[in-house]
C-alpha cells in the first residue's frame, strides 16, 4: 500500500503524531496522583527543549508542586516554551480526556468525545466531570471551534496514519459500560464521518487486568503512513506467544493489521520487571512523538531500556529518543503517551 493524501481525503483529517506540532499538553497530577510528578517533570524537561509545552493545572498548589518538580528535574519552570494554564481537571490522563484535534478545510478544530473515566473501570469513586469539560474549555480559551460528540471514547484508543486510516480496539469503543448497544457497523461509519478516513481497522480483545479494555496505544502504533509496530511476546517476557491472553491478542492484532494492507513490524518484549506487587512486560510502545524527539516509558531495566531505545531510533530516524522510568504510571495502567496530548501545527 502506498498511502498519499488525496483531495477528497484532505478536507478533514487527523494529522499523524510525527507531523509538525504546535504544542504538547500535560494535565499535571493532582491530589491522588502526586506519585506521577517526577516522571511528569522529566517529560516536561525534555519537551520544552523541542517545542511549546502547555501545562494544565487545577490549583495553585498543583502549580507550585509542578514548578518544584520541574526544577528538581534540572529544568526551568519559566522556560520560554512552558505555558501554564489553570483549567479545572480531575486526573493526569490527558490523552484520554483531552481534545482530539482535527484539521477540516484548512482550519484546526477540537472534537470533544464524551469521557466517563474508562467506563467506570477503576471504580465509581474516580471523578471525571471536570475532565470531560477540558476540551471545550481549551477551545474557548484558544478560540478553536469545538464539536461535542456524543460517543464515549478515549484518544488513547485511536492511532492515525495522517492520510486515510484509523486503527483502534473495538473492545474499548464497543464496551457496554461506555456505549451500550453500540455496534461495529455504527462505529465504523461514525469514525469515517468524524475523522475523514476511508479505512477503519479494528482489532479486538484485551489482556487480563487491562482495565481500559485494551487501548491501542499500548500495543500497536503507526510509525509512518504504511507501517504499524505491534508488540510481540517472547520466551523472556511474562506473556508468551499463543498464550490465549496478551500473546494471542498481539498476534491476532498483527494479523488483522497486515490483512488490512499495512506493513507490520513486531516489537519484541525482551523481559519482565516486578514493581511492588505487579509484574510488567517490558513493553515500550506507549511512546510520545514530538518535534524532533520521542519519549518512551521505561522500566528501570538497563538492558531492555537500552534495546528499546535502539529499536525506536530505527522507527523514527532523525529524532532524539529518550527512555524515562515511569513505573508508577505502569502500575496504574498507563505511560508517557497516556499522559500527554499532542496538538498539530497548521
Amino acid at each position: 500500500m502506498n498511502a498519499s493524501v488525496s483531495e477528497s481525503q484532505s478536507a478533514k483529517r487527523v494529522p499523524a503524531e510525527w507531523e509538525p506540532q504546535e504544542a504538547v499538553w500535560l494535565q499535571w497530577p493532582g491530589d491522588f496522583e502526586r506519585v506521577f510528578q517526577p516522571a511528569f517533570a522529566q517529560m516536561a524537561a525534555i519537551i520544552c527543549r523541542y517545542e511549546k509545552l502547555n501545562i494544565v493545572f487545577d490549583s495553585s498548589t498543583d502549580r507550585n508542586q509542578a514548578r518544584t518538580a520541574i526544577e528538581n528535574a534540572g529544568a526551568n519552570p519559566d522556560h520560554e516554551n512552558i505555558y501554564w494554564l489553570q483549567i479545572p481537571n480531575d486526573s493526569a490522563w490527558m490523552r484520554d480526556n483531552g481534545p482530539v484535534y482535527v484539521v477540516e478545510d484548512g482550519e484546526l478544530r477540537i472534537q470533544s468525545w464524551e469521557f466517563n473515566a474508562w467506563g467506570g473501570a477503576f471504580g465509581s469513586h474516580i471523578p471525571y466531570d471536570q475532565d470531560n469539560r477540558v476540551p471545550s474549555l481549551i477551545g474557548e480559551q484558544f478560540d478553536i471551534p469545538v464539536e461535542v460528540i456524543d460517543i464515549v471514547h478515549e484518544r488513547g484508543n485511536l492511532e492515525f496514519n495522517g492520510v486515510d486510516s484509523v486503527l483502534l480496539n473495538w473492545s474499548t469503543i464497543g464496551d457496554p459500560a461506555r456505549n451500550p448497544g453500540y455496534t461495529r457497523a455504527q462505529a465504523e461509519q461514525d469514525l469515517k464521518t468524524h475523522f475523514g478516513v476511508s479505512r477503519v481497522v479494528m482489532v479486538e480483545g484485551y489482556a487480563t487486568g487491562e482495565l481500559t479494555r485494551g487501548h491501542i496505544d499500548g500495543f500497536a502504533r503507526f510509525i509512518n503512513a504504511d507501517s504499524v509496530v505491534v508488540a510481540q511476546c517472547t520466551a523472556d517476557s511474562r506473556c508468551r506467544p499463543g498464550d490465549g491472553d496478551a500473546g494471542s491478542l498481539y498476534d491476532k492484532a498483527a494479523a488483522t493489521i497486515a490483512a488490512a494492507g499495512f506493513n507490520v513490524i513486531r516489537d519484541p518484549i525482551l523481559g519482565q520487571v516486578k514493581y511492588r506487587d505487579k509484574i510488567f512486560n517490558t513493553k515500550y510502545l506507549n511512546w510520545l512523538v514530538g518535534n524532533g524527539f520521542v519519549i518512551a516509558g521505561g522500566f528501570g531495566n538497563e538492558s531492555t531500556d537500552a534495546a528499546a531505545k535502539k529499536r525506536i531510533e530505527g522507527y523514527f530516524p532523525g529524532r532524539d529518543v529518550y527512555v524515562i522510568e515511569i513505573l508508577e504510571s505502569w502500575y496504574d495502567g498507563g505511560g508517557v503517551h497516556c499522559h500527554s496530548n499532542d496538538q498539530p501545527a497548521l
